[in-house]
């Protein structure tokens, strides 16, 4: 079964000796392979030692790039929304739980 990587992956996989066997996905299946990533990078946040954080930060934030261009959106356009939505709801920082 196989999953979609970074760009480079299959240069660097010939570079150690290997011949990866790759597909170039349509719009659609780009698409859902992008989200299965993002459940897939985040998985390993979650999972993730102090030390490996940052990393698997990277990943996720990689995966979130290429949604929002899938989606025809710019990476700084994403940040005014969230800077919009940062100043209007808050962020995350206070650790504020509710219990319903």
């Amino acid at each position: 079964m196989g999953k979609l990587v970074r760009d480079r992956i299959p240069e660097i996989i010939r570079e150690h000796g290997g011949e990866p066997v790759v597909t170039v996905l349509g719009e659609a299946d780009y698409r859902t392979a992008l989200l299965e990533k993002l459940f897939e990078e985040s998985a390993e946040l979650r999972e993730a030692s102090v030390t490996e954080v940052a990393e698997e930060i990277a990943d996720v934030l990689e995966v979130l790039r290429a949604i929002a261009t899938v989606h025809g959106h710019e990476w700084a356009d994403i940040e005014k929304v969230a800077e919009a939505k940062r100043a209007e709801r808050g962020a995350f920082l206070e650790r504020v739980y509710l219990e319903g």
